[in-house]
Parts: C-alpha cells; structure tokens; sequence
C-alpha cells in the first residue's frame, strides 16, 4: 500500500503538479488509491508519454525513498500505458477511474473520494485536472461544481 496514508498521495499529486509544470500535458481523469493510481494524460505537442512518466515516477520514487529512510526501486513494474480507441472508451475509462475507490469500499459515493479528478472537478480545484469539457457533464453531470450540495 504504497500510497497510505493520505499524506503520501498528497505527495504524489504534488510531484504531478511539479511535472504540469514541466512538461505541456494535460490530466483529464484521475484516481489514487492505495496501492496504485490512475491517469488519463493528454501529452502536448512533441511531449513524450514515457519521459513524463518516468518523471514523475522517478521524482516520486526519491521523494519516498527518502521519507522512509528506504533505497533501491520504489515500483514493482514499469507503467501501463495505452492509447483509449474511441469516446465510448473514453467514457468507460472515466467511469472505471471515477468507480475506483467505491469498488474498494473506501467511500461509498463517488463524488466523496479527495484523491480523484471527479472530486477536484466537483471542488473547481484545478491544479491537476483540466476544466471539464462539456462532454463531460453531459455523460457524468456529477462533474458540474453546481451539483456539490447535492
């Protein structure tokens, strides 16, 4: 559980802001559970998917190791990566990362889970996530800031 406590998510997402600001990328959906994590990346013009992982994954990694007073690899397998085929995927993908920690039992609403694109939407927190197309309200109307009081 490499992501527990809470503490070191906030870390992660802070080495995914660092690396926004590095690199032109953009992050659509995501979720950080704890013992993995998910992202929808949209790299810029000419920005390389691989190196912006190995960024992140890297400066994370050190940032860890050194927390923990621990040495050596930080992750058991490079990451997983592929290109989603279409809208219907892209809207699959949402509701899989979205549905992530519900299926954990960590929260038992969606909308409730803080490591997620879905709550930093809700919240106008857009640090990490880009504003939400309105695709995107249109198919998860749970998205839109004018729904938190429900």
């Amino acid at each position: 559980m490499i992501f527990d406590p809470g503490a070191i998510k906030d870390l992660f997402l802070s080495v995914v802001k660092r690396a926004k600001r590095k690199y032109a990328f953009g992050i659509e959906n995501f979720c950080i559970m704890g013992n993995h994590f998910h992202l929808v990346i949209v790299p810029g013009k000419g920005v390389s998917l691989s190196a912006v992982m190995q960024w992140i994954l890297s400066v994370f990694a050190m940032a860890y190791n050194r927390i923990f007073g621990y040495s050596g690899h930080v992750w058991g397998e490079r990451f997983f990566s592929r290109i989603l085929s279409g809208f219907r995927d892209l809207l699959a993908v949402f509701a899989y990362i979205d549905d992530n920690p519900v299926r954990a039992n960590l929260v038992e609403d969606r909308r409730a889970w803080m490591f997620g694109g879905l709550w930093h939407s809700r919240t106008g927190c857009r640090d990490l996530v880009e504003d939400a197309p309105p695709w995107t309200l249109l198919s998860f109307p749970e998205r839109s800031r004018l729904l938190l009081t429900s």
